[in-house]
């Protein structure tokens, strides 16, 4: 993944950035990066510390930049937000859900002269 447009702190290895903390290093592909609403999960981070090849001091000094870019609070009520967004969502069935059987109108002719079939509903 590339770097976020918004870019906030660059060290030596890691960037802190308007998706969270990203690796500078393009050819990992996304695979180390941490989302805004993760930088607040200690294993998720204790997981990245552990990879071989992280500067730790750079690791540590984006992650205390990144957490007082984008303190826990936002993040956590950004999650609520969503999460009370999928309550008001109508759960109810729908009214028919029973699709209607298709029907075949090829009946007694050649199929090379029939136009290209269509759905119709």
């Amino acid at each position: 993944m590339p770097l976020h447009r918004d870019i906030f702190w660059v060290g030596r290895q890691w960037a802190v950035t308007g998706f969270g903390i990203q690796a500078v290093d393009q050819r990992l592909r996304g695979v180390l990066d941490i989302a805004i609403a993760r930088l607040w999960d200690d294993d998720l981070i204790q997981n990245r510390r552990t990879k071989p090849g992280v500067n730790v001091e750079d690791f540590d000094k984006a992650l205390t930049v990144a957490r007082g870019r984008f303190p826990q609070a936002q993040a956590a009520a950004a999650i609520v937000a969503q999460l009370d967004a999928l309550d008001r969502i109508d759960a109810s069935p729908a009214a028919n859900p029973v699709m209607p059987a298709m029907k075949l109108r090829a009946e007694g002719r050649l199929a090379r002269f029939l136009p290209q079939w269509r759905i119709r509903r």
